[in-house]
């Protein structure tokens, strides 16, 4: 009856198997990848954005820092586990204002992770086809070395890499 044809019907479930650790099947670099450091979020009202953040949502919220070297004002949000980089942009070739003007109401930037050895990591990414939007790394928000990789080579996504 019934059952005998729930017991025939019912799907098999396979469990994954290996005697490998996951981790054994990364190769070794000379650089590891840390912790996500900060999600950055382009805003078209820096005043509006610090004012969510601080006054609705009742997180700490760092004072405006401009980055000329960079085009942007930087605010930082602090969550606990991480930190939002609220960005702005500052001067008409700020890389913020170009996508401001494709994303009117603002929207994820980029994100950024930290790595123990930027330069190692700039060297192998290399090898790897992996686009750097710079050939040096640049002194970032928190006063240290950062670099870029292309979206196109990350799933879309602007990926910041930072010295821990």
């Amino acid at each position: 009856g019934l059952l005998s044809r729930l017991q025939t019907s019912a799907p098999t479930v396979r469990t994954l198997s290996s005697s490998k650790s996951f981790s054994q099947n990364i190769p070794s670099c000379l650089w590891k990848l840390g912790r996500l450091n900060h999600v950055a979020i382009a805003v078209p009202d820096l005043e509006k954005a610090q004012s969510l953040y601080k006054d609705v949502l009742g997180a700490q919220v760092s004072e405006t820092v401009a980055l000329p070297e960079h085009g942007v004002y930087t605010v930082f949000v602090e969550l606990g586990n991480t930190k939002l980089e609220l960005l702005h942009p500052l001067g008409e070739k700020s890389p913020i204002a170009s996508f401001l003007q494709k994303n009117k109401t603002g929207g994820m930037h980029h994100i950024c992770i930290e790595v123990d050895d930027i330069k190692a990591a700039m060297t192998e990414l290399k090898k790897k086809k992996i686009r750097i939007l710079s050939e040096e790394p640049k002194i970032g928000a928190h006063g240290k070395p950062v670099i870029f990789l292309h979206p196109k080579d990350c799933h879309g996504v602007l990926v910041e890499l930072e010295q821990a």
